[in-house]
């Protein structure tokens, strides 16, 4: 039986708040020597992919994208692995990217990981936030604040490079 599912982002919604975060970002980090910007795997990791090519093509510093991986069921159970060593962001500015901030857990926990090395700026991105909080943690850039219930799933979908969001 297929869960029903509501179209919340089509692929051009979801582009264009891609663009207008991506927008912002360039705006409060344009006096800044390299930006590293993290995403959160999988889903993190592809949208970060999506907005640092829109920084690339209006910064006029560098961008680095980097992978985090995690264990977002059991975070304590394996050591985070970062795509670049942790001295490299030392006095670095930092973009940290997830798909869904929910309870904020997944995002509370790498940033942790990032934390160990001395940044000079860290900042946290979502697509879709669903302020079911029971981490301190907000995001400083997000593309949709929802109100949903516990039961309720967001189901961020790629195909190619157009993203949709869906309510199941």
């Amino acid at each position: 039986m297929e869960v029903e599912k509501t179209l919340i982002l089509s692929p051009l919604q979801s582009k264009q708040k891609l663009d207008r975060i991506a927008h912002e970002i360039q705006e409060n980090f344009y006096d800044n020597g390299t930006l590293y910007v993290v995403g959160i795997a999988d889903r993190g990791y592809l949208v970060a992919e999506i907005i640092t090519n829109v920084l690339k093509e209006i910064c006029d510093f560098d961008i680095e994208l980097v992978k985090l991986t995690l264990d977002k069921d059991e975070p304590l159970s394996s050591q985070p692995e970062l795509g670049v060593d942790l001295s490299v962001l030392k006095n670095k500015s930092v973009v940290l990217v997830d798909d869904v901030l929910n309870s904020g857990r997944t995002l509370v926990y790498a940033l942790a990981h990032l934390l160990k090395s001395e940044l000079r700026l860290v900042k946290t991105v979502t697509l879709v936030d669903r302020m079911h909080r029971r981490y301190p943690i907000r995001a400083d850039y997000v593309g949709l604040t929802l109100s949903t219930t516990l039961q309720e799933h967001i189901a961020v979908e790629f195909k190619d490079s157009e993203i949709s969001v869906f309510l199941k």
